[in-house]
């Protein structure tokens, strides 16, 4: 009996000893800190320059502006962060960019800023998360060819997410999404986001090499109509002629949109505002009637 008590405490001593090495391994690592956890949600776009300036060198995460409000600045100038508040965007005051054009002033240098438009898309710059002031500030740069804006102007602008007081050291990872989400939804409509920053974007040569790729695959095809001319007779007359496009015009009603494109995959609808959602393309309503097409 008494070896049986003796093997169970040596047994019982083995597992303590396994286990205590693991649990100290598990003390030790640190924790994620909630701007990691951002930074993981939300690639940041890089820049860079070339010989036709300002350029973007990695595209980040595609963000919808969702209220108004968000004061940008041009690139080369450093931007007055707008602040987010209990749902409400809060403008740099009158008086502060008053004494900032004044101080540029001084140097020679005229700045224009602008107020971001609801709809716009951008990319996020920098995540910076303050825990004593509970605040995440939230850098971004417009994504111009997501805009339709050329030549590229890649204006910028700071937004400070602030939280109520001690709140935001105990606020999860969704909520603080949720709440950058209220001003800066990432964007999910279809359609392609990597498209090129009015040819300034490093990686254009993927394009060229496309283009090329195009250009040899014709002159082949065309080779071979030349080596067999009556082939390419019967194909000409196999061809039947091409279709009529179809076109969406700006006052156009919804029904006579979906008679062209047919029904939409999507539909939003913002009072006045109504937005149809293709494949590749997005029909915007205003008052029942086509105001832009993207």
């Amino acid at each position: 009996m008494g070896q049986k008590i003796e093997m169970a405490v040596m047994v019982a001593a083995l597992i303590v000893v396994g286990i205590t090495p693991c649990l100290l391994v598990a003390q030790d690592l640190p924790a994620v800190s909630l701007e990691d956890q951002l930074r993981a949600q939300y690639t940041l776009v890089k820049m860079g320059s070339d010989s036709g300036g300002d350029s973007i060198v990695a595209e980040g995460t595609v963000l919808v502006i969702k209220k108004d409000g968000i004061l940008s600045v041009p690139y080369g100038d450093r931007p007055v962060a707008t602040k987010y508040q209990d749902g409400t965007v809060r403008s740099p005051s009158a008086s502060t960019m008053g004494a900032r054009g004044s101080l540029m002033g001084r140097v020679g240098k005229q700045q224009t800023p602008r107020l971001f438009q609801v709809g716009e898309r951008v990319y996020p710059s920098k995540i910076a998360v303050n825990l004593p002031k509970d605040q995440v500030t939230i850098g971004i740069i417009a994504c111009d060819s997501c805009n339709n804006v050329s030549p590229a102007t890649f204006y910028k602008a700071d937004v400070v997410f602030q939280f109520p007081k001690g709140a935001l050291a105990t606020t999860s990872l969704s909520q603080v999404e949720d709440t950058i989400a209220e001003l800066l939804n990432i964007d999910d409509s279809p359609g392609d986001q990597g498209v090129g920053q009015g040819g300034n974007v490093k990686g254009a040569d993927n394009g060229n090499a496309n283009a090329n790729t195009d250009a040899n695959a014709t002159a082949n095809s065309n080779d071979q109509q030349v080596a067999n001319p009556a082939s390419g007779a019967g194909q000409a007359q196999q061809q039947a002629p091409l279709p009529e496009p179809q076109q969406i015009e700006k006052g156009q009603t919804p029904d006579q949109v979906r008679a062209v494109l047919g029904q939409p995959d999507k539909i939003v609808n913002f009072g006045s505002k109504q937005i149809f959602i293709y494949k590749d393309l997005k029909v915007t309503f205003l008052n029942g009637k086509v105001s832009d097409v993207q």
